[in-house]
């Protein structure tokens, strides 16, 4: 943070195009402070605006070329300059040229003949005047760094405690970490697209948008309370073991609602990532689960998220499967539309069908990948 200037330190620029008065200014200044001359207001407006401008102007108002006046307007105009105190010294007494200067934003205004010591304690008290707003200005600027620098750090934490729970879900899953970053991206793109609907436009604001993307890897949190026998079966469910399965959404719902307690303070994306665990099974015609909620009953996130994760579900390998081609899955989306699915956000998908194809192929899954997963499994 920047200190408060000196007395030794502070720049004096004097401004007059009569080279007697350059000199009677200097030799009156020059004792306590750095003194800069300028006999036209064309070379004033250089020095001020160059990489070492001065603390305080003096400034004759009648010169040739460009008067006081102007340089005064182009100095409080210029957000870089702006704040450097321009004091008039003139010889003329009318109150309206006064009032003129004081409305172009001078600090005071000295008439000639000069009185010295007048002139030296205005220049004083200019100059303190502006070292104190120098001084809190230097550390408002500060804070707004440190505050932007404590915000990322926090959103940083919060990002890598997003991902931690969600890739220790992912673990126990036969999800790949990369189906993540996958319905991450898709919701991003579907929620982008509907911005401007009027169905939407009140709730995807540009925050909201932000939140969803960084809640959406939390959607299965909830199947790390799913038994291994049924969260890992190859083969179809059985009725009872269905039961227990859909249970992994409230279970979502009720871990992340302990970890906000955990925290004692409701943040905007957990709101969101509850809506999503508990309700991205839901379907339109109301005959998903848990709660049976249909059409706008269901959380706008939840209903994005629905989409991007059957998507997701059908174009993905497996170890035990091979990914469906888009185009088939597209179908099958589209015949979801109004009972699976929100129609309108099915016609969302429609329109960016290459945003998705885009998303899959940067974070499809590799051999690799898939040979780490079966390993993993094998754990359990």
């Amino acid at each position: 943070m920047t200190n408060m200037i000196s007395r030794e330190q502070a720049t004096v620029l004097v401004v007059d195009d009569t080279t007697d008065n350059l000199v009677l200014m200097n030799e009156l200044l020059n004792n306590d402070y750095r003194v800069k001359v300028a006999g036209s207001g064309e070379k004033a407006l250089k020095i001020v605006r160059s990489d070492a401008p001065p603390d305080l102007v003096l400034l004759d108002i009648m010169m040739p070329g460009m008067d006081g006046y102007e340089v005064c307007r182009q100095i409080k105009q210029d957000p870089a300059t702006t704040h450097i105190p321009v004091i008039f010294l003139t010889a003329r007494v009318d109150l309206s040229d006064e009032k003129l200067g004081l409305e172009l934003g001078a600090a005071d205004y000295i008439t000639k003949p000069i009185s010295p010591p007048i002139v030296l304690a205005r220049v004083k008290n200019h100059l303190d005047v502006k070292a104190a707003a120098d001084f809190l200005r230097n550390k408002s600027d500060y804070l707004e760094k440190e505050v932007e620098q404590r915000t990322r750090e926090i959103v940083a934490i919060q990002n890598v405690t997003i991902l931690a729970m969600a890739s220790l879900a992912e673990t126990r899953d036969n999800e790949t970490g990369n189906h993540i970053r996958r319905t991450q991206y898709y919701v991003k793109a579907l929620a982008e697209k509907l911005q401007d609907h009027p169905r939407f436009s009140h709730f995807l604001t540009p925050d909201n948008i932000t939140m969803l993307f960084r809640s959406a890897p939390l959607h299965d949190i909830g199947k790390v309370g799913i038994p291994d026998r049924i969260l890992l079966k190859p083969g179809r469910l059985s009725p009872q073991e269905f039961e227990i399965m859909k249970t992994h959404a409230p279970l979502g719902m009720r871990a992340i609602e302990k970890a906000e307690k955990a925290l004692g303070v409701g943040l905007g994306f957990l709101s969101f990532a509850k809506e999503i665990a508990m309700s991205h099974h839901e379907k339109w015609n109301g005959s998903g689960y848990p709660e049976g909620l249909a059409g706008d009953a269901i959380p706008v996130s939840a209903r994005l998220m629905a989409l991007a994760d059957v998507y997701d579900a059908l174009i993905s390998r497996r170890v035990y499967k091979d990914g469906m081609p888009h185009e088939k899955a597209a179908a099958i989306i589209m015949e979801g539309r109004g009972s699976h699915f929100d129609p309108d956000i099915v016609d969302a998908f429609l329109e960016i069908q290459a945003s998705f194809q885009s998303i899959a192929q940067q974070y499809a899954d590799t051999d690799d990948d898939l040979a780490e997963k079966e390993e993993q499994l094998k754990v359990f």
